[in-house]
């Protein structure tokens, strides 16, 4: 695999506009991307915001966006309005960790931009001792550490809850130490982070997995060494 091919990789505006997102705490807000001088503005999201700027193109990405790592993203569903923004990443698959059937419109997107959708069934569950499946968080880790699947888009509904333990798993696999990854999960569910979650990532087992993410940019970083 030569990770120098430019095809494997998202847009380079595009990934400067992760770290904006990052940056702003994943403020509602749309993106206007200029042509030639690369200069982002924000303009207030509203129900008609369809306009567009001194010619560039407007970038609105879903709900709870993110980079986790090179070639992984994370998200709540993405709505139509979210899809030129995907395009920019140049997504080779979307893992989708809801049971519902993948809605048609998102189903023509991906096969349109020749992106690969894997579904892993998760309930949605509020109550306080049931735990996240671990057989489909194993199943959904091998293929997202599998590079052939990069990019790839981690969603759920929110983007809060199943996709913040999947999240949570990887860190695990790259020796962040737990501090790390509940700050890391509470960033993104806030007020709503389950005590069940967590305790479910803290005994999640990552002893037998085949794949190990060593190229990861994040990691050699939040190691246990590090505290």
């Amino acid at each position: 695999m030569n990770l120098l091919d430019s095809s494997l990789h998202p847009h380079p505006k595009a990934l400067s506009f992760v770290f904006v997102f990052l940056a702003l705490n994943n403020n509602t807000i749309i993106m206007t991307l200029e042509s030639y001088a690369g200069d982002v503005h924000t303009v207030p999201q509203s129900e008609n915001s369809t306009e567009e700027r001194g010619g560039g193109e407007l970038f609105v990405p879903p709900l709870n966006f993110a980079m986790v790592d090179n070639g992984i993203f994370r998200s709540g569903f993405p709505e139509p309005v979210s899809f030129s923004f995907l395009q920019s990443l140049r997504l080779r698959s979307i893992i989708y960790l809801c049971p519902e059937a993948y809605p048609e419109v998102n189903r023509e997107f991906a096969k349109s931009n020749g992106i690969q959708v894997f579904q892993f069934g998760i309930e949605r569950c509020k109550e306080p001792f049931v735990n996240i499946p671990d057989e489909v968080i194993r199943e959904a880790l091998q293929v997202l550490l599998d590079t052939k699947n990069h990019p790839v888009l981690i969603h759920c509904k929110s983007g809060k809850h199943r996709t913040g333990c999947l999240v949570g798993c990887v860190r695990k696999i790259q020796r962040w130490c737990l501090s790390s990854i509940f700050d890391e999960y509470q960033r993104f569910a806030a007020a709503k982070a389950r005590i069940s979650d967590q305790r479910f990532m803290e005994l999640f087992d990552i002893s037998n997995l085949k794949h190990s993410p060593l190229s990861f940019s994040c990691s050699k970083r939040h190691t246990h060494n590090d505290y």
